[in-house]
């Protein structure tokens, strides 16, 4: 990559900056006891996380609505543990969970330090497929909302990465040419793929140990950008 052309750096926020794993598995805690739902967390999402994985997959590829995907990953999940629930039962649960989620805030090591250094250096802005009110809930909530100049998510531009129009709107709200702009997220075919195709310079935070191309520049945690930027 050339640092030198960087003058804004996207980033996306779970998985990347937030702790998605640690605060979700907290968030599950409370919506157990809250509904007295008698299983293990741990071994909940030890069935959940890869079940919640697909399903992004499919709502990136629009291939199902966000309802869908709410109430489809607990579902599943459920009924691959031999637990089933009414519709209405799921619908709430799924609802306690979205708004337990931001409740926990808890980033990735070295996340707030490795921000505010390099907010002196660039420009910071987010570029999510996650909920637009979640999202913003989470910046707040974690105390980082301030380091980012913007913010768009996938509601707004009502595409999802890797579709080249969220990337283009989050350069014209940055005031940012492609070429002076750098992409940082975990998940390589929506952020990394889809950033090359706009001419953005791209950083893969190999979150879930992936094999990919060896021409692309990739970390393995957050903190090791210190090497790059």
């Amino acid at each position: 990559m050339n640092k030198q052309a960087v003058a804004h750096i996207f980033f996306d926020l779970d998985h990347t900056i937030w702790d998605f794993d640690r605060n979700s598995a907290l968030a599950f805690g409370r919506v157990f006891s809250t509904h007295r739902i008698q299983l293990e967390v741990a071994r909940f999402v030890k069935i959940y996380e890869p079940i919640n994985f697909n399903y992004w997959k499919l709502f990136r590829e629009e291939r199902i609505s966000k309802q869908e995907l709410r109430r489809g990953r607990f579902q599943d999940a459920f009924g691959a543990l031999g637990m089933h629930f009414d519709i209405t039962t799921i619908d709430l649960l799924a609802e306690s969970y979205i708004q337990e989620l931001p409740g926990d805030n808890h980033l990735f090591e070295g996340a707030e330090q490795l921000l505010e250094r390099l907010a002196d250096i660039y420009k910071l802005h987010i570029i999510t497929n996650g909920f637009h009110q979640v999202q913003h809930q989470k910046l707040a909530n974690s105390g980082i909302a301030h380091l980012f100049s913007t913010v768009t998510t996938s509601e707004e531009a009502r595409v999802k990465k890797p579709h080249p129009y969220i990337f283009r709107l989050a350069m014209e709200k940055a005031g940012a040419l492609p070429e002076e702009s750098l992409m940082i997220g975990d998940t390589f075919e929506a952020d990394i793929l889809g950033a090359e195709e706009v001419g953005m310079q791209t950083i893969f935070i190999n979150y879930h140990k992936e094999n990919i191309p060896i021409n692309y520049t990739c970390v393995d945690q957050l903190w090791e950008l210190d090497a790059f930027l």
